[in-house]
């Protein structure tokens, strides 16, 4: 649940860390970072998905729904374990100084593959111990996906369905073939995993000794060229040759004229559990050990969820059926004890949605730029109306920036209503938004760090329904200065806010 004292906290994605590299990592910077969350005053730190992108570099298309990002291991850290070495980390720096940071992923993988090489070459009796305990543990998930992984470089392409019919199909003679002949690159996607969890652990650590929880996202669908739905064809909508009949979007609404038209394959809530516990157990367990609080991605689709024909161009044509609803959870909280979520309740959002999310007692979420579109959202939206129950937010990772969402409206009426609510004139206007929300009634509030820098639309983290451009905004050194931590800071003492 969350905190029952009133918090506050900053949404910042690992990618978007700072670093030498093409991708922020788990190395110093993430644990600089929990300490300007701790010199602020912040409890919480919100990240997006820690899973393998699998198209666009969005955390939302994932390559697993239990794999964590490669590109967030830190080579920094694995210098300092002695697995990498010095003068080559340096030597490596240098190639990126010359190709640009954008094209290093190559000179991450190596430094990767060097890693590996010494772990098992050099790794105490303790150290291998410790790794195959790992291996143990997430063999469930962990074999599938590293052979996945392996044969999608291999074949050229993750489109597993063009896969030979025998490994399309899983045949475990051909499946045993394949994981002697890529014997070698599971070992180092094994590795690669234990690395992951091992730095995810010793951040999640630090950041708990500075009184800092981490706040995660688990989104509702998995993608179709994903180790998940290639181990699980069973619990999907797909035709006799393994292709989708029908997907996952979203009607139109805020976001797009046409809806969103996400692709993910649905699933068969009748092929699992009668509550669908069975898939869904599985997908919260790992999160749980994870994070501290889980913000639960397009929980409307518990309720219903909107179905389009596979073949559609947009999202118009769906319709809505039923999701699972109140018993999933209800199975869930007898299985594993209090749930931590949040429910992401945004977009179309119906009364039997609500009843669902109070009848779980999940607090919902409420954002700033949601509330001077029309009078309805502006009885939900704007923070005078925050319940308690809530995670306010000035934006999300789906909507502009502060700066540039008021830029963008403000010669119109939005922009008026805007400065009407706050009794502003429009300067320092992302502050002002993030002091209104931090003084509702909502017991956790959450600022998009871009938000705290004051800056505009170029540094959008993503458009729904847009495919290209996202997901690349990153802080640059020296941002994260004192004095911004200490005018947060100040922020969350008038807000009544601090509780550390």
């Amino acid at each position: 649940m969350v905190a029952r004292s009133r918090t506050s906290g900053v949404l910042l994605h690992i990618t978007s860390l700072p670093g030498p590299l093409h991708s922020g990592d788990l190395g110093p910077d993430a644990q600089a970072f929990v300490d300007f969350l701790a010199e602020a005053k912040q409890r919480y730190w919100q990240v997006l998905p820690l899973v393998p992108a699998a198209t666009g570099d969005s955390p939302y298309t994932s390559l697993s729904a239990f794999a964590g990002n490669p590109w967030l291991v830190s080579p920094a850290r694995l210098v300092a374990e002695g697995l990498i070495e010095p003068a080559l980390y340096t030597e490596e720096l240098e190639a990126v100084q010359r190709i640009g940071v954008a094209e290093s992923r190559a000179v991450r993988l190596r430094l990767l593959r060097r890693a590996a090489a010494a772990f098992h070459r050099d790794a105490t009796t303790s150290q291998r111990d410790d790794y195959e305990r790992f291996v143990a543990a997430n063999r469930q998930w962990l074999e599938d996906y590293c052979l996945f992984a392996a044969l999608g470089e291999s074949l050229g392409s993750y489109e597993w369905n063009r896969w030979p019919a025998d490994l399309r199909g899983r045949h475990p003679e051909t499946l045993d073939r394949c994981r002697r002949d890529l014997a070698e690159e599971l070992v180092f996607l094994r590795t690669t995993q234990y690395f992951f969890a091992r730095q995810w652990a010793e951040l999640r650590r630090y950041a708990a000794s500075r009184g800092v929880r981490i706040f995660g996202d688990i989104p509702i669908f998995v993608a179709y060229e994903s180790a998940d739905v290639w181990q699980h064809q069973s619990l999907f909508f797909l035709d006799m040759d393994s292709r989708r009949t029908v997907v996952a979007g979203v009607p139109p609404d805020y976001f797009s004229a046409d809806g969103q038209l996400w692709g993910n394959p649905l699933y068969r809530w009748s092929a699992m559990a009668p509550d669908g516990s069975a898939w869904c157990r599985d997908l919260l367990t790992h999160p749980l050990e994870l994070f501290d609080l889980i913000r639960l991605d397009h929980f409307r689709g518990f309720e219903a969820y909107w179905e389009v024909d596979a073949a559609a161009k947009t999202a118009v044509g769906g319709h809505w059926v039923p999701g699972p609803g109140r018993a999933l959870f209800e199975t869930l909280r007898q299985e594993l004890g209090e749930l931590p979520l949040v429910a992401e309740d945004l977009g179309l959002i119906t009364p039997e949605v609500l009843e669902l999310r109070d009848a779980c007692g999940f607090p919902g979420m409420r954002v700033f730029q949601f509330g001077f579109d029309d009078d309805y959202l502006g009885q939900y939206h704007r923070p005078h109306s925050y319940p308690e129950n809530c995670v306010a937010y000035t934006g999300t990772h789906d909507n502009d920036t502060s700066y540039g969402w008021y830029q963008a409206n403000a010669g119109g009426e939005v922009g008026h209503r805007v400065r009407v609510y706050l009794g502003s004139d429009g300067q320092d206007i992302a502050w002002t938004m993030m002091e209104a929300v931090a003084k509702s009634a909502a017991r956790t509030a959450i600022f998009p760090m871009q938000d705290l820098l004051g800056l505009d639309s170029s540094a959008r983290m993503n458009v729904p329904g847009v495919g290209t451009g996202n997901w690349s905004w990153r802080l640059r050194d020296g941002q994260l200065t004192s004095a911004l931590a200490r005018r947060l800071a100040q922020l969350t003492e008038r807000a009544s806010r601090c509780d550390l």
